[in-house]
């Protein structure tokens, strides 16, 4: 620390006072409550304010995380993403926040992370807030309830409750990120996968309205919610699993440590139904519950005065492929497969993959139809049904720079945007055959540009392209070189579409 200027500022919020710790001109507070513990019966029901605390809480060290167990996808090293697992604690409804001034009114952006609605906290080495403080933008990220807790679908208990975490810390945002430097009215929310999808529910929600005025859908859906009969299949074999009836009085008698073991044994459910495929493909039995799809409320005129960007990765599929060893040995009948599971004319779905891709191995189409079903049609949706209406902009982006980790065949694959956005890029754990970004460091301004077009969009609501629109859908296409392009895959797009949104 020699040289270092340290100091440890204290900011008040409504609840108490925090102390946090300051180097490098960026102050950092991690760990602050934005809602009560959530115990026993209260881990089925709406987050509550947490009680006042005397003195000065110490917010210099990393809390508890929600219960959830340890995460892996095969042979790639997922540890900075997902986080080192369960961290034991009660007080685990908490915000880190990343600010680098005390006073001012800067630009805000509120982070929701992915992991499947099943793992995934602050804790993790990718949602680092120092780059964002650094170039004047408020980082603030949160736990919300994941697995059974979060959203298990509950007889006796508000259904989404990982979603009304999420408002919660909105809330405690719109409350208290003044008293950080930050302005109230220029929030920006922001999420990936699980947490993008979660982030696009939130745009849909009318209870969440006036709470921020961007949203960030990094590789979400907005097509991604389970049906009430879905969910009910994952009530019920939860509850079988556990010996208990399926509502919520019986579920809080279980502890955390069975709540935790029983969701992990939940995996391989069929949820397919005559009218509804399962939008996770089987990947989690968990996620949003809704009547109404979070793309078909924006289509409604939900969200329609917030600026939306949205976007997905190149080789969405490649991350539940190739760690595994499934890509190089995909086959025409998994080909056929992934189709048949997302899509009500799969052999035509098939065909316009083989159109558009004439020299595509087997696991490249399995990939892009399971990118698509996962990710990229939902999305598209939730572009569409934003650019519908006049009140706010909507831009789109595609994220295409290739790892080349695992051999050269992880490619652009699921969360690869990341560190880029983050400005992390240059982290040692990233880097080597078997983590994320591979051997080669990744080109010298990738990094920061992308992150500097977020920031953008959150302080001005604008990344630097043109807005996308129902006719011409402009994306940016990104990676070594930026590309600026009207419609892309419009072949796929369209056989996907039911109303060319």
């Amino acid at each position: 620390m020699e040289g270092i200027t340290v100091t440890h500022p204290i900011v008040t919020t409504a609840r108490g006072a925090v102390r946090g710790l300051r180097r490098h001109g960026i102050a950092t507070f991690l760990n602050i409550p934005y809602a009560a513990p959530p115990r026993g019966a209260g881990r089925f029901a709406p987050p509550q304010p947490h009680e006042p605390w005397d003195g000065v809480r110490d917010a210099t060290v990393p809390g508890p995380t929600v219960p959830q167990s340890e995460r892996r996808l095969g042979s790639v090293d997922m540890s900075p993403y997902f986080g080192t697992g369960w961290s034991r604690g009660e007080d685990y409804l908490t915000v880190n926040v990343w600010t680098p001034a005390p006073d001012g009114e800067l630009p805000v952006m509120v982070f929701v992370h992915g992991g499947g609605f099943v793992a995934g906290s602050t804790r993790a080495a990718l949602y680092d807030g120092s780059g964002f403080a650094r170039d004047g933008v408020i980082l603030v990220t949160l736990n919300y309830r994941l697995g059974i807790a979060g959203f298990l679908d509950l007889p006796g208990a508000p259904a989404n409750r990982g979603l009304l975490d999420v408002v919660a810390a909105l809330r405690w945002v719109r409350e208290n990120i003044a008293a950080f430097g930050g302005d109230p009215d220029n929030v920006t929310l922001f999420g990936q996968s699980a947490g993008a999808t979660i982030a696009g529910g939130v745009l849909a929600d009318p209870e969440a309205a006036g709470l921020f005025r961007r949203v960030i859908v990094q590789s979400g859906s907005g097509l991604g919610a389970f049906t009430t009969e879905q969910a009910a299949r994952v009530t019920r074999a939860a509850a079988g699993a556990l010996g208990v009836e399926p509502r919520a009085g019986a579920f809080a008698e279980i502890s955390d440590e069975r709540l935790v073991e029983a969701a992990s044994g939940l995996a391989g459910i069929d949820l397919r139904t005559e009218t509804h495929y399962d939008p996770l493909i089987g990947l989690s039995p968990f996620s949003l519950v809704l009547d109404t799809q979070p793309a078909v409320s924006v289509a409604a005129g939900h969200g329609d005065r917030v600026d939306l960007l949205a976007g997905t990765n190149t080789e969405e599929g490649n991350l539940y492929l190739v760690p595994v060893g499934r890509y190089s040995t995909s086959t025409a009948e998994d080909v056929d497969a992934a189709a048949a599971g997302t899509h009500p004319d799969p052999v035509r779905l098939v065909e316009t993959y083989r159109e558009t891709r004439p020299e595509a191995s087997f696991g490249a189409l399995r990939s892009a139809i399971m990118g698509d079903g996962l990710f990229g049609a939902g999305t598209r949706a939730l572009l569409g049904a934003h650019a519908a209406h006049a009140g706010s902009a909507t831009f789109a982006y595609e994220f295409g720079w290739r790892s080349r980790a695992l051999g050269g065949e992880l490619g652009a694959a699921h969360t690869m945007e990341l560190p880029f956005v983050f400005d992390l890029a240059h982290l040692p754990q990233l880097h080597g055959p078997d983590a994320l970004l591979g051997p080669d460091r990744p080109p010298a301004d990738l990094a920061a540009r992308m992150h500097d077009a977020w920031i953008r969009f959150a302080t001005i609501g604008d990344p630097g392209w043109e807005p996308y629109d129902r006719e011409r859908r402009a994306t940016m296409r990104v990676g070594a070189e930026w590309t600026q392009v009207d419609d892309p895959h419009r072949q796929e797009r369209q056989a996907w579409s039911t109303d060319d949104a």
